[in-house]
């Protein structure tokens, strides 16, 4: 199948064979038909698919349908956008806007206008008056200009909401369901998401009229260009010599090199351009402007490592990449599936490290059973780990290192392996329960206990949710449960304190220390013009782009 037979105007295909393209992928052949048709659609395809030229292309060919015969005219009467693009971050947004402007590079005068948070509103502002033909946008940004009544909706033929998944879970559910609002009901909308399990479906649900469902890809791909490899590190100190190898070799082509935290970022590129890489840092705290120029450094080859935070792992489109690294691990397991989409793109071959603490086992057991694939351990001679290689049970619920205690045997309150549940009895030792069938099962009170002088028993709830003193001493359950006397209580996830750069808690900020090196865009650098100040923020990632 060829471009020509999917009904593309010859305006798109003569742009499409500029670019090099001669075939579509398997999500342009079958998505493309029926977004031409006007179908409401629900996608899912992994990343590198060439999803964005499935939505694009339909997008252009319906500008091109409404200007007529004359593909030169546009409707200068209209006010606001016919096509509007949501995207969850901007770089992903202006992606987006480069594919629109590359595929559309023989519609004249074709208007295509980017808003995201970060920049200044005066140009936006002056974008957004008159007829817009696409419009990219990030959902904070947008509501913005539209409460202000910058921004009219009311003539947008077609919705395109691109990483849904990844937008509800920045916290932008309310925020779509207000832009769609102001969206006429007749329109088209197209949803691309890697899943359409739980609240993403839901919101499909409310937002699509009888989609469509594209399923070509999910995130057990094996990622058959992506070689992927799992090295154990001792500490920080171990990790660093296994980056630092990784880095020096001839390659390495260009590398993408992911941490955990902004604080992380600026530390870590700041360590390798004192080294003499040509480096830079990318994430959520920097000016817009300034990631702009990062962006352009690594698309030209002026950089040759970039240290970034997940706000990267959507958005960058770069075949150079021949690395990505997992300096610090993702917060979620879908995110490793992102990053390392980064590298073995335009048909190339990559190489997907990841650099992991006995601390991270947690996390590693959580990526391999969501790509449902082992991620092969691999050693470097002279750095091999000191500590044996921690194992993986695949048997333990809870994803932890430990494995099964005293032999194989359950452990206290656990189940057995019988399907019996053994519970405490009052006199202090066990008793052997039949099989239950979930939950706890209420029993009679054993025989040969005294009564208490309230008519109760030993070990039983009292009224008003009070303590009672069991006979072997201590004290039993309050009323509905809970926790017995003494039992330490849950603390929360934010009470967990970093314990350096790569802390395995909540990064609570502190200044930084250590001398600053030169570093990509700072004013001072000798390895290029890109003027601007530093972020020195020390805010974690994932925060609501505005």
């Amino acid at each position: 199948m060829s471009f020509d037979t999917l009904g593309l105007h010859e305006t798109l295909t003569r742009a499409l064979a500029d670019a090099g393209y001669e075939n579509p992928t398997e999500v342009q052949s079958r998505a493309i038909p029926p977004a031409l048709e006007g179908r409401d659609l629900r996608v899912s395809s992994s990343t590198g698919s060439g999803k964005t030229a499935s939505f694009v292309l339909p997008a252009l060919e319906r500008i091109l349908a409404a200007r007529g015969d004359n593909t030169k005219r546009r409707d200068k009467s209209m006010t606001g956008p016919r096509i509007l693009v949501l995207a969850p971050t901007r770089e992903l947004a202006q992606q987006v806007a480069k594919a629109a402007t590359d595929y559309g590079r023989h519609v004249q005068g074709l208007r295509v206008v980017t808003v995201v948070g970060g920049v200044p509103y005066g140009a936006q502002l002056k974008a957004l008056r008159g007829p817009v033909d696409i419009l990219i946008a990030t959902p904070g940004r947008l509501i913005d200009h539209v409460q202000s009544g910058k921004a009219l909706l009311e003539h947008v033929e077609m919705l395109v909401l691109d990483e849904a998944d990844r937008m509800l879970d920045m916290g932008f559910i309310d925020d779509i369901n207000f832009i769609a609002g102001c969206t006429p009901a007749a329109r088209q909308t197209v949803m691309y998401s890697a899943t359409f399990a739980g609240h993403v479906g839901r919101l499909a649900d409310e937002l699509l009229r009888d989609p469509l469902t594209v399923d070509v890809a999910s995130h057990t791909d094996t990622h058959e260009n992506i070689e992927q490899r799992l090295h154990w590190a001792d500490d920080l100190t171990h990790k660093n010599a296994l980056l630092d190898h990784l880095l020096t070799g001839r390659e390495v082509e260009q590398a993408v090199v992911f941490t955990s935290t902004q604080v992380d970022a600026d530390r870590l590129a700041d360590r390798l351009g004192e080294m003499g890489h040509a480096v830079a840092a990318l994430h959520g705290g920097m000016p817009q402007g300034r990631r702009n120029r990062v962006l352009n450094g690594l698309r030209n080859r002026q950089l040759r490592v970039l240290v970034a935070t997940d706000v990267a792992a959507r958005g960058i489109d770069v075949p150079t990449i021949s690395h990505v690294i997992n300096f610090g691990l993702p917060m979620k397991a879908e995110d490793y599936v992102h990053r390392i989409g980064r590298t073995g793109r335009a048909g190339r071959s990559g190489l997907a490290v990841t650099l992991a603490e006995r601390r991270d086992v947690v996390m590693i057991k959580r990526i391999q059973q969501f790509t449902t694939q082992q991620i092969p351990v691999a050693t470097v001679t002279g750095l091999e780990p000191r500590q044996p290689e921690p194992r993986i049970y695949p048997g333990r619920p809870d994803g932890g290192n430990r494995g099964p205690r005293f032999g194989g045997k359950p452990s206290f309150g656990g189940p057995r392996r019988d399907g019996f549940d053994r519970g405490p009895r009052r006199d202090g030792g066990f008793e052997s329960r039949g099989p239950r069938e979930g939950g706890f099962e209420h029993r009679a009170p054993r025989e040969g206990f005294a009564p208490r002088p309230d008519g109760g028993h030993f070990g039983g709830p009292r009224p008003e949710g009070r303590f009672e003193r069991r006979p072997e001493g201590g004290f039993g359950r309050p009323h509905g449960g809970g926790h017995h006397a003494g039992a330490p209580r849950d603390r929360s996830p934010f009470e967990r304190r970093a314990d350096g750069p790569q802390g395995g808690g909540f990064d609570r900020g502190g200044e930084r220390s250590g001398p600053r090196g030169p570093r990509f865009g700072d004013r001072q650098d000798n390895r290029g013009g890109f003027g601007g100040e530093r972020s020195r923020g020390p805010r974690r990632d994932g925060g609501w782009d505005r």
